[in-house]
């Protein structure tokens, strides 16, 4: 019976915790200490557990207690703040010398049968006169031990891999105990594996004001807004981290992680603005190398630099325009136009650029090479097999290659003709995974040549490969004695 009582009064005080602040801020006004200075600090205190700033609450409620001792409403509010904290053991104190300083504390308030109830469940409760409220407060006891239940059945759920049936449970647990900061972690544990991080943001978020340090909350919310691409609002989590603790190996780690991707971007944004496409493109191709496992950074830098290119391709036209004669300016033209795989008008331009200049061998192995990916496009091109541009990294390719190898894979299909068809493209798929996550063959296959076919190998091959992206394309930069700056 004993133990059936505790365990009660360990739900109820949970699950009343907000019903003392909203009792506390109601009964502000009405019950008023005598000294000014213990006015101040109730008054502080009341403004910051309205805010949910409960610890910083919680200090000006000490100095109101040691200030005046014999204040019972000074007992009554801190111990509001101790059971919003889930600090049960230290609001009973305070709420039993409440009672003691004033015994008709209770007939104050319109909600007497509920503080009845709280005091009921006491260890050793002080002697007051009971009311037909009783019944109502021992409904409530029962609703109590509802709630434990409720959270046992979670807990279950959760251990057993359950995690539909937690959350279902778990909604209920915290429209009984919405300042229950453990519920609160528990779901958005459930969201984070059945990947809906914003759920899990939105649980979380609160958690870190119920919680004195709060640490890992914080650094959850910082790794959560980070997977979603939100590097701002990451770096924001994992500062306020580092204000509770500038030590802390794990925020200062993740700390470093975030505000280095966060500079990286912010300069290639900086560099696009000024128009400086070139380093835009260095510093995005850095993010991608830094982050290859979250997509967000990854579509990210590829859209950016794809953007650079197009604004490339639109300088030169403009420069183009100025100096037709310019074969420096069509050379840089035609490298724009391979890395945007439109291969028909690089071939254009390098063949512009020879007319006026038949003795450029730079000029004549571009042609060359331009020439052979045009052809080479209108047979088999890897990179559009796969679906990945040009600039996509490994990790990249793999994952495009197991997608489309799981979809295509013979065994999936009946018919025979549809079965063929899916045969000649899982060896296509196959081809392109084997070329272009092997550097050598991909570099071959950059320069024009088909490194598994065989007629393609007897041609020989002319052009330069190179390391990084795949051609020496500058178009902020020009060779030979021609120098010239793009402005828009």
């Amino acid at each position: 019976m004993e133990s059936g009582r505790r365990k009660g009064l360990n739900g109820v005080l949970s699950s009343l915790s907000l019903l003392c602040v909203i009792l506390d801020i109601q009964l502000d006004g009405v019950l008023g200490a005598t000294h000014v200075e213990i006015e101040q600090h109730l008054e502080m205190g009341r403004k910051l557990l309205a805010a949910g700033q409960l610890a910083e609450a919680l200090s000006h409620y000490h100095y109101a207690v040691e200030g005046d001792s014999k204040n019972y409403l000074t007992y009554y509010k801190r111990a509001a703040v101790f059971l919003a904290m889930g600090k049960s053991k230290s609001a009973l104190p305070d709420l039993t010398r409440a009672i003691q300083l004033k015994p008709d504390f209770l007939a104050v308030s319109g909600h007497r049968k509920n503080l009845i109830f709280l005091f009921d469940l006491l260890p050793s409760p002080p002697q007051l006169h009971r009311s037909p409220d009783q019944e109502e407060a021992r409904d409530q006891l029962m609703r109590a031990n509802k709630l434990e239940e409720l959270r046992e059945e979670a807990h279950a759920a959760h251990h057993r891999g359950d995690y539909s049936t937690t959350i279902t449970v778990l909604d209920r647990v915290v429209e009984l105990s919405p300042w229950d900061p453990e519920s609160r972690e528990l779901r958005a544990d459930c969201y984070i594996r059945l990947g809906d991080p914003r759920k899990a943001i939105h649980d979380l978020t609160p958690t870190t004001q119920l919680r004195n340090d709060n640490r890992a909350a914080f650094l959850k919310l910082s790794i959560l807004h980070y997977s979603l691409g939100e590097h701002q609002e990451s770096l924001g989590h994992v500062r306020e981290c580092l204000k509770l603790d500038q030590d802390d190996k794990d925020c200062l780690s993740h700390y470093k992680q975030v505000k280095k991707l966060s500079k990286q971007l912010d300069s290639a944004e900086e560099h696009i603005e000024e128009a400086r496409y070139q380093e835009a493109i260095v510093k995005y191709e850095s993010v991608m190398r830094r982050e290859p496992n979250v997509p967000y950074y990854t579509n990210k830098a590829n859209e950016r630099i794809c953007f650079c290119l197009v604004k490339a391709i639109d300088i030169c036209s403009e420069a183009h325009q100025r100096d037709p004669r310019n074969i420096n300016i069509l050379r840089d033209r035609a490298e724009a136009f391979i890395l945007n795989q439109d291969y028909e008008k690089a071939v254009e331009d390098y063949q512009e650029a020879r007319e006026f200049d038949m003795e450029n061998n730079e000029i004549r192995e571009g042609l060359e090479r331009a020439q052979k990916l045009l052809k080479l496009s209108r047979k088999r091109d890897y990179y559009k097999i796969l679906g990945v541009n040009r600039s996509a990294n490994k990790q990249e390719i793999i994952k495009a290659y197991r997608k489309l190898a799981q979809q295509w894979h013979p065994d999936n299909f009946r018919e025979e003709a549809k079965k063929k068809e899916a045969e000649k493209r899982f060896i296509d798929i196959a081809s392109a995974k084997e070329v272009l996550t092997d550097p050598e063959k991909r570099q071959k296959f950059d320069s024009g040549e088909d490194p598994l076919d065989p007629e393609s190998q007897q041609g020989g091959g002319g052009g330069q490969g190179g390391q990084g992206r795949p051609f020496h394309f500058n178009p902020f930069e020009s060779g030979g004695n021609y120098h010239f700056k793009f402005n828009h």
